[in-house]
């Protein structure tokens, strides 16, 4: 996860020297939509593992509805 973090750090990056150099809009844009691209693979491996520990928490807090809205909770800033 850090690597990819690294990664899109990288591209942001690169998208702030592209924009000092006054490049094409349009290439500029594709950039931003690739930088987009990575955060969200990141945000949905967050989730995923995220979601697996508040399942197995309600699961073995016999079906305790704090886990649930735990993970409702972080579903919601997903995707806001």
């Amino acid at each position: 996860m850090i690597q990819r973090l690294k990664r899109i750090e990288g591209q942001v990056r690169g998208l702030q020297r592209m924009v000092e150099e006054e490049q094409s809009c349009s290439e500029i844009l594709t950039q931003v939509a690739a930088a987009r691209a990575a955060l969200g693979g990141v945000a949905k491996a967050i989730f995923t593992t995220h979601s697996k520990a508040c399942i197995q928490q309600a699961l073995d807090d016999d079906g305790s509805m704090e886990a649930v809205e735990d993970l409702l909770q972080s579903l919601s800033h997903l995707i806001k």
